[in-house]
């Protein structure tokens, strides 16, 4: 098979979360274990981290990854969903998966594949993991795809642990309480691996706390150890300070990341350098100052506060839930305009009413729905919203949908794109 028969038959042969949802998601690590076991276990031959969390987690893995391959490491980075190409889910030093490594590991564990009848996520982790050290990577940057504790790849033992923060998501699976979500995420807490959680939430503490004391890891919450001042957007860059205590650790950082809410990435990023550094990595200052200036140029990142145009402002964020749709808001409100308009599409394992309820009232809207099974009819989303003062008109497409809101926008009006990271995908 070629490359695009490959993925053909990847995403047409393999159980599909994106696609299909919680059915496509394995109650345990089996089908993952097989396969690398038949790999010559790949995920043993270099060093990780592991990132997890509901908000946060790929732009903390991006930073990462940016800041060690700008420190000289060979660096790898596992993240998911892609936005454009599959290959975006696998990279090394930025650089995209090969097609030939691609279409080579789907025709070599075709048999395997179709004995274990893996999902597309477990197949992928395994490709990921077979591809990084094949190419002998320093280190791997590896993002949770779901949870934590059952997803496939907490099968490595990490240098680091890392968890952004804990929201409601995913809880037809996670749980329906912010204790149970933690619960689920704290499972990639290993034994005598220090973990950094980047919030400390009332809620959630103690679970990790306590999953922490049993594994003996070493817990640090970012957000208690350094805080950030004087942070403000000048141009394209989000600026701030961060100290420890009162003592500036990093001053006049420069992020090209600059949603408002990175601001609680950054400490989490930096808590878990500081971390590495004490574990003998070498991270000079000029090296991070550097990666977090280019971020999206050393990773390929896309969809957090992207600009997409200007005159009028064309903003897309992969936020879906109710806390990203919290920080996206406020994105929203701290950036001048005149009139807004918003380009929503959903799917339908969300909790769709948590986040309408969040969306400002005076936009008008543009409903509609990516193209996947999961995806809610838009007429549904326009009627639920309706409910919440949310006024619009329905498109059969998201492309119908993003180019009205481009025709009737004025040169000083915002037009932003959300509600669902497949929205923002056929966007892109």
């Amino acid at each position: 098979m070629n490359y695009k028969q490959t993925l053909d038959y990847l995403y047409g042969k393999l159980p599909m979360f994106t696609r299909v949802g919680a059915v496509a998601f394995k109650k345990d690590l089996h089908n993952t274990i097989a396969m690398c076991e038949k790999l010559g276990n790949p995920q043993h031959k270099f060093k990780t981290i592991h990132v997890g969390g509901t908000n946060g987690k790929g732009s903390t893995s991006h930073m990462l990854a940016a800041i060690l391959q700008q420190a000289g490491y060979k660096t790898g980075l596992y993240t998911s969903p892609h936005l454009k190409d599959f290959r975006e889910r696998i990279r090394i030093n930025g650089e995209m998966i090969t097609e030939n490594f691609v279409t080579d590991f789907v025709a070599q564990q075709r048999d395997i594949m179709e004995e274990i009848n893996p999902s597309f996520f477990e197949v992928t982790v395994a490709m990921a993991f077979s591809y990084f050290a094949k190419e002998q990577v320093d280190i791997a940057i590896i993002e949770v795809g779901l949870g934590g504790r059952l997803d496939s790849t907490n099968i490595i033992t990490p240098e680091l642990s890392v968890i952004t923060n804990i929201s409601l998501d995913h809880t037809n699976i996670l749980g329906t309480t912010l204790p149970e979500i933690a619960k689920e995420k704290a499972g990639i807490i290993k034994p005598g691996i220090p973990v950094v959680i980047g919030e400390q939430q009332e809620e959630t503490k103690s679970v990790f706390i306590q999953k922490a004391t049993e594994t003996n890891s070493r817990i640090t919450f970012a957000d208690q150890e350094l805080h950030i001042t004087n942070l403000i957007k000048k141009e394209k860059y989000l600026n701030a300070d961060v100290l420890s205590g009162n003592t500036p650790l990093y001053q006049h950082l420069e992020l090209d990341l600059n949603g408002s809410y990175q601001r609680k990435n950054i400490l989490t990023v930096i808590q878990s350098v500081q971390i590495l550094k004490e574990k003998g990595y070498q991270i000079d200052e000029e090296a991070l100052y550097a990666a977090l200036k280019d971020v999206k140029g050393l990773t390929g990142l896309q969809g957090r506060w992207q600009t997409l145009g200007e005159n009028p402002l064309i903003i897309c964020d992969t936020g879906h839930n109710i806390g990203g749709i919290t920080e996206v808001v406020q994105n929203i409100n701290d950036t001048p305009h005149d009139q807004l308009h918003i380009v929503i599409g959903m799917v339908k394992d969300k909790d769709i009413s948590g986040v309408l309820k969040l969306l400002p009232k005076d936009a008008h809207y543009y409903f509609c729905q990516p193209e996947l099974e999961r995806a809610l009819p838009a007429a549904e989303l326009a009627q639920e919203a309706k409910q919440y003062g949310l006024i619009g008109d329905v498109f059969p497409t998201v492309q119908f949908a993003f180019h009205a809101a481009k025709d009737n926008a004025d040169s000083n009006d915002m037009v932003f794109v959300g509600g669902s990271t497949f929205v923002v995908a056929e966007v892109l």
